[in-house]
């Protein structure tokens, strides 16, 4: 069985629980969110798979 994840998505649940356990840090995860997909974005999508 092979998993593939991918960034966005894991950045994603990542950030939604961190928003849900701590509430004050929701612009700071949402800055960071935003640079990591800008810089996926930039780099290229298929560059970078876990």
């Amino acid at each position: 069985m092979n998993l593939h994840l991918s960034i966005g998505p894991l950045a994603s649940l990542i950030a939604g629980i961190l928003i849900l356990v701590m509430p004050r840090l929701l612009n700071f995860i949402i800055a960071m969110y935003l640079i990591i997909i800008g810089v996926v974005g930039l780099v290229g999508v298929g560059t970078l798979h876990l």
